[in-house]
């Protein structure tokens, strides 16, 4: 026990040892610059080098456009786009997979092969339901095309517009922490958010900005109109935008967040969405 607490000691004593780095004058020989190190100091010094380049990069590659070029990541918007191309693909080949069937078929009653009362019922629109029968579906691709509904079925991001099962997704107005909560009964129709200085407000669903003004308790507001007659209320802005009329995408920046540092929540940001004239909670359907 004596020998390797004796050898822990020198190992300690070794690491900490401090050694006397000098640069000299050339001409002169005296020193014009010292600083001591010890192996554990240089060891601290290169973790916290490495520890904070990993950081930067890291802040670098999530809070910048960076990371769209980056193998494996894409936006949601991409991934609706080659959803509906490779829609529009398999819609096109399977056109012409018919297409190449009613010809056989069309040809075989011109050379004879085929007899012409067998598909001939009412009208010529039974050629195409007899070559649909021809292009019957294989097991894989119903495998393949099941899987896909099912893997598809809860994925939001995969919707488009228009869709039958149409959901809405709202993006959050603006970054910050909640001050104060919907409350019907406190007359209170919104919430209340504490942002950094000039933070961008976007909107939260795709619709036209019906009102953009200034007023002395308010400050900026912005009031816009969208589907499913939901309007959503933007208030206490420094800049605005956006005017009357103008059409904003979801997720489109259209107005900045005060500068003052007060702690009064009044005069935070805030923001209202109402539906068919009635108040809903901001809370239930936006996640913060």
């Amino acid at each position: 026990m004596a020998k390797k607490k004796g050898k822990w000691k020198k190992f300690m004593q070794k690491i900490r040892f401090q050694y006397r780095v000098s640069i000299l004058n050339e001409n002169t020989l005296e020193e014009s610059w010292f600083v001591r190190l010890s192996r554990f100091t240089v060891f601290i010094y290169l973790s916290f080098f490495i520890l904070l380049t990993f950081l930067i990069l890291a802040s670098i590659i999530i809070f910048t456009p960076l990371r769209y070029y980056l193998p494996g990541y894409g936006s949601p918007d991409d991934r609706i786009q080659i959803i509906n191309k490779s829609i529009q693909v398999d819609s096109l080949l399977n056109q012409m997979e018919l297409q190449a069937k009613y010809l056989e078929v069309v040809k075989g009653i011109i050379s004879g092969d085929v007899s012409y009362d067998s598909v001939q019922m009412n009208d010529t629109i039974t050629f195409k339901e007899r070559a649909e029968l021809l292009v019957e579906k294989s097991k894989a691709e119903k495998d393949f095309v099941e899987r896909y509904e099912r893997d598809e079925k809860y994925n939001l991001s995969s919707l488009a517009p228009g869709d039958a099962e149409r959901v809405l997704v709202f993006f959050k107005p603006t970054k910050g922490v909640i001050t104060s909560s919907f409350n019907l009964e406190e007359k209170s129709y919104g919430i209340s958010i504490l942002t950094s200085p000039h933070e961008a407000v976007v909107s939260v669903l795709n619709g036209t900005v019906i009102y953009a003004s200034y007023s002395f308790s308010h400050g900026g507001i912005i009031q816009v109109q969208h589907e499913d007659d939901y309007v959503s209320i933007y208030k206490h802005n420094s800049q605005l935008l956006k005017k009357v009329g103008d059409v904003v995408k979801a997720g489109e920046v259209i107005a900045f967040t005060g500068d003052d540092k007060v702690l009064s929540t009044q005069e935070h940001f805030c923001f209202e969405l109402w539906k068919q004239g009635n108040p809903v909670n901001p809370e239930e359907v936006i996640v913060f």
